[in-house]
């Protein structure tokens, strides 16, 4: 249930009305709008008489969600919300390029990686420390030694960095991490969810590869449950009948997530398709879309990459798409960085 409050409300009626909410034991959030102040209320709102809300002297008006998502619902928050992340935004009319291999192999193969991508446009770092691989015999990542790896990256280039998570016991691993990235495969690990809703750490959470909409947004109300708002939601393909790609792009995710959703929206066109060549065309129509941030898969040599080097694109390839990609979201009335 959402309470729209008049303008220039009297406080001692504001007052009062908390003090109301209070005995009936539901929990209010109060949003600052442009336009109008709204309180949020989360918890059994089934007994709350909607008629006595309405004659309250500060309310304009009362109205009922029927989602089972409250705090990452649009209608609790009716502006975007905006991620600050070492000084550059996600969220609203900023875009931010996510690139960087899958897997973080060794310091000279991530450090001039990142140089490369910076050097592109590029506005953060990503690697895989902690790799979730469907065989137990694929490369694992190099786990703690991955994220020093990382961080001497971002020392050398300035980039801030993005890197998966894949255990709540690894949290103090993430302590210096920028982005902490929850895989598609960890959407529903709700214990997990729950520790990072503790943290104040920007999280970036992937859809499931088999998640309803409704689904991924609760994953992210768990996040948000515990106090953590600093999220962001990520389409990356899902599974279906198709075998031509790895995956299938829900481009119409982004726009519907927009409609549902105050959380910025980062599209992977990179696990979308697991094909080079689709990359481009569909970091374009991300953007056309409404995406706040891309997140492109990039190694100084794919043919060699211990994993997802089919789907990587080298420097150069990425050097290209970021030259299709500045004009389209200046023509889009964005700003990259």
């Amino acid at each position: 249930m959402i309470i729209i409050l008049k303008e220039n409300a009297n406080k001692n009626d504001y007052d009062s009305l908390l003090g109301m909410l209070s005995e009936k034991g539901v929990k209010v959030s109060g949003i600052n709008g442009v336009n109008h102040n709204i309180l949020g209320l989360v918890g059994d709102t089934s007994k709350l008489d909607i008629e006595l809300i309405n004659a309250q002297p500060v309310v304009e008006r009362v109205q009922r969600v029927q989602e089972p998502y409250k705090a990452c619902n649009r209608q609790f928050h009716p502006e975007d919300t905006i991620v600050d992340v070492c000084g550059r935004k996600i969220g609203g009319e900023h875009i931010q390029i996510i690139a960087g291999p899958c897997s973080v192999e060794n310091e000279d193969q991530i450090i001039e990686t990142a140089e490369a991508v910076k050097k592109s446009g590029a506005t953060m770092l990503r690697g895989g420390a902690f790799k979730p691989r469907t065989s137990p015999y694929a490369f694992q990542g190099l786990h703690g030694e991955g994220i020093r790896l990382l961080l001497a990256a971002k020392k050398a280039t300035g980039l801030p960095i993005v890197t998966e998570i894949m255990a709540a016991e690894h949290l103090d691993l993430f302590a210096d991490v920028d982005i902490i990235q929850v895989g598609a495969r960890n959407m529903q690990n709700f214990e997990l969810l729950k520790q990072l809703g503790r943290s104040n750490k920007p999280i970036l959470l992937k859809r499931g590869l088999a998640n309803t909409m409704e689904e991924f947004l609760m994953s992210a109300e768990y996040i948000m449950a515990g106090g953590n708002n600093n999220v962001m939601l990520c389409e990356r393909g899902i599974r279906t009948f198709e075998t031509y790609t790895r995956n299938t792009l829900d481009i119409a995710a982004v726009p519907l997530l927009h409609q549902r959703s105050h959380l910025p929206i980062v599209v992977d066109p990179s696990h979308a398709t697991g094909l080079t060549s689709l990359v481009e065309p569909l970091s374009l129509a991300s953007i056309v879309a409404g995406a706040n941030a891309l997140i492109i898969e990039v190694h100084n040599n794919p043919a060699k990459a211990l994993s997802d080097g089919a789907q990587s694109l080298t420097p150069k390839q990425f050097d290209d798409v970021m030259n299709k990609l500045k004009p389209q979201i200046e023509f889009s009335g964005k700003i990259l960085g």
